[in-house]
């Protein structure tokens, strides 16, 4: 079994392309989790008509108060009823047989500790277009962390299938007042303790990267969640050389600069300062 987890805010309009790709599934062994983080549209009606068809899979839909992806990530972990976690964005949808090679996949590397998920690759608008190119490996798959992903060219984003009993250790951070921290902070924590993915080329989701999408807002995001971008940089200087973290913190303070005034940069500063005296990164790492 898989369980298919998808976090929505304000994306009733999409949707229904992701749901009739799970209604194509060659396999309907998989649920589907979605966690409404805050949605004012339409999505609540959506559901409550979806839920009432004969989908061939079961359907869990909770909303909840705003909070960011991190948080319905969080939320939904301990719901799930497979160890399979397959993260699908609200915007994106799946191949016909994507549940099914998941499926199998996961089940070659289940009982194994030193993997963490599997994982297929996302294609851009289509089948033929794999974000960030093909891995450069000989076979089918390849098996390395997170962080070893440029040794085989597997780059920009992934189709991950992670273990839930592995995110059930290492939850998002939470700040209050704050609802984005990048996701690297988990998955580059999983693969410096050593943790593996079974990383195959092949394309089983469709992606298409809208204007008011995480990945296009992402600088801002950055700069309106501060305290998750420093957890976010203190989880890089245990993986990466200090110094090159230094140039994107660098740019960072530069960018708060020139959007919200040295003031406020200042401000930004002297947080990361208190956060590190008071060794809140050390808590989470």
């Amino acid at each position: 079994m898989v369980t298919v987890f998808t976090p929505t805010y304000n994306r009733a309009a999409r949707l229904g392309k992701l749901y009739e790709s799970l209604l194509d599934q060659t396999v309907k062994d998989f649920e589907w989790i979605v966690i409404n983080d805050g949605s004012t549209d339409e999505t609540d009606g959506l559901f409550s008509e979806w839920m009432k068809k004969e989908n061939g899979f079961p359907i869990e839909y909770l909303k909840v108060e705003n909070g960011g992806k991190h948080r319905a990530i969080n939320r939904a972990v301990p719901m799930a009823h497979s160890d399979a976690f397959f993260i699908v964005d609200s915007d994106d949808w799946l191949l016909p047989d994507a549940v099914e090679k998941a499926q199998r996949w996961f089940s070659e590397i289940a009982d194994d500790p030193s993997f963490a998920g599997v994982s297929g690759l996302r294609g851009e608008g289509d089948a033929d277009n794999p974000v960030g190119g093909y891995g450069s490996f000989e076979g089918e798959y390849v098996d390395c962390t997170n962080l070893q992903r440029h040794l085989y060219h597997l780059q920009d984003d992934k189709a991950e299938i992670y273990k839930a009993s592995v995110l059930k250790n290492y939850p998002f951070p939470e700040y209050e007042g704050e609802n984005f921290v990048p996701e690297p902070v988990v998955w580059d924590h999983i693969a410096r303790d050593g943790m593996k993915l079974r990383w195959y080329n092949e394309v089983i989701y469709i992606c298409e990267y809208l204007e008011d999408g995480l990945s296009y807002s992402g600088n801002r995001k950055f700069m309106e969640n501060p305290k998750g971008f420093l957890t976010y940089l203190a989880m890089l200087e245990t993986v990466h050389d200090p110094r090159e973290v230094d140039v994107f913190r660098l740019d960072y303070y530069n960018n708060l600069i020139q959007n919200y005034g040295m003031d406020h940069a200042l401000k930004i500063v002297n947080m990361a300062n208190e956060m590190a005296k008071n060794k809140e990164f050390r808590s989470i790492y």
